[in-house]
């Protein structure tokens, strides 16, 4: 049960952080009255018929930029870990480099010379 709880808990982290975008439309959607009458930029304004759009823009930009820093934050950390564990020692982690193992299957031609392929002839 205890497993279940972890599980679920993970995952439905995991889906907010995907769906971030779609709670702060939701937020928006839902408190739509209370953002164009109090936090709107343009309130003292309304000719420009933003009803807390401004407001709706400002916290999609922020919460992409909290995303790309994010992003740039686990590279930068992945590279840190697997780069500088110690001076003059380096080491590599297997979830960072994959060896991958090709198969060697060619297709082998025929070696003898065939009447089928040969050059123009001239004359």
């Amino acid at each position: 049960m205890k497993y279940r709880i972890t599980a679920l808990l993970l995952i439905f982290c995991i889906v907010s952080c995907s769906f971030s975008r779609f709670f702060i439309y939701a937020g928006f959607e839902f408190n739509r009255n209370y953002i164009a009458a109090k936090l709107c930029e343009n309130r003292s304004r309304p000719w420009l018929h933003c009803n807390g759009h401004c407001y709706l823009m400002k916290k999609l930009k922020q919460a992409d930029e909290k995303q790309a820093a994010n992003e740039r934050e686990a590279q930068k950390n992945l590279v840190q870990e697997t780069y500088f564990q110690a001076p003059g020692q380096v080491k590599f982690f297997t979830h960072v480099i994959m060896v991958l193992a090709i198969p060697n299957n060619r297709i082998q031609l025929p070696q003898g010379h065939g009447t089928i392929f040969q050059p123009p002839q001239l004359g």
